[in-house]
């Protein structure tokens, strides 16, 4: 099982916050250092504010090497999707080959209104754009040397792209490409945009159960279309607090403002034993990757103590 470290900045956070959990996480053994791309505090007033998602992993990959970078997950309602694939391939080049883009439909209206952003009329509306959006960024990456692209769309309409800058990282047939993250819980949409564009699918916040059964639907919408289920990563992410006792524990669920009940909630709560032991039952379940939504940015103990106590134990499963 592959374990990666993942931030919600948009809760308060400066970039030396982020650029010192990306060296803890760097020097902890994991695989990927992943933040949230949002503009609006979910609670608190997130001083000292959000900060682009884009140009915050830039400057990350220019300071920490030899860790994975990514977003869980760009919003489709952000950025026009030529914007997108220039931003996510700029800093695939800045990080010499180490970007990962997750893109979803969306969700948070709040930060749509509070920045003045198109939020669209409908989930649907935003699922139609979010796949108008892979269909524009996977096509510019995959534009050939010489070529343009167009494209006409209800949504957006290119005419005559170079499609450049092109990313650093290559597909499997040698074309230009970055890992595609698609997540959702959706039981037919969200499946079949998994199959026909994702390296990876990620079924977040949810109990075991219905994170495999989503799983299952992606193995289904990828035999549907003759894709090999195997060739993409399926992940989850969860909320986590680990402690060296439950004392510890107690502690750092209290920095996030919450009861060990309600941290609880997670499955990822507890002790450095109860912890390792279902990330070792979802390895046996067949999650490959897991996504440690970390709160507290000034605790770098807590994903030292991770490091230490949990990553050698489930990092072959």
């Amino acid at each position: 099982m592959d374990l990666r470290i993942f931030t919600e900045p948009q809760q308060g956070a400066a970039h030396a916050d982020l650029v010192a959990v990306a060296r803890a996480a760097r020097d902890g053994g994991f695989s990927a250092f992943f933040r949230s791309d949002h503009v609006l505090a979910m609670s608190g007033d997130g001083r000292p504010g959000p900060s682009e998602s884009f140009v915050s992993l830039g400057a990350i990959a220019a300071q920490v090497p030899d860790i994975r970078l990514g977003t869980l997950v760009t919003s489709a309602t952000f950025r026009h999707p030529s914007m997108t694939a220039l931003a996510a391939a700029t800093v695939d080049d800045i990080s010499g080959g180490r970007l990962e883009l997750g893109l979803g439909t969306g969700w948070f209206e709040a930060e749509h209104t509070a920045y003045g952003l198109d939020f669209g009329a409908s989930f649907g509306e935003r699922f139609d754009r979010l796949t108008e959006q892979l269909e524009i960024i996977t096509g510019l990456w995959g534009t050939p040397a010489g070529a343009t692209f167009d494209h006409a769309g209800r949504f957006y309409t290119l005419a005559g792209s170079p499609g450049l800058p092109k990313p650093r990282q290559r597909d499997s047939a040698g074309r230009p490409h970055l890992p595609i993250i698609i997540g959702g819980k959706g039981p037919k949409r969200t499946p079949a945009l998994a199959a026909r564009f994702a390296d990876e699918i990620n079924v977040a916040f949810v109990d075991l159960a219905e994170i495999t059964a989503q799983y299952e639907r992606v193995r289904g919408a990828c035999a549907a279309i003759g894709r090999d289920p195997a060739t993409l990563v399926y992940s989850t992410a969860h909320t986590t607090f680990v402690g060296a006792d439950e004392a510890e524990f107690t502690r750092r669920a209290a920095a996030a403002g919450r009861t060990p009940e309600q941290a609880r909630q997670s499955p990822l709560a507890g002790t450095v034993d109860q912890v390792r032991d279902t990330l070792l039952a979802y390895a046996a379940a067949g999650v490959q990757r897991v996504y440690l939504q970390i709160l507290d940015l000034h605790d770098l103990e807590h994903i030292a103590l991770i490091a230490r106590e949990i990553l050698p134990a489930v990092r072959d499963r």
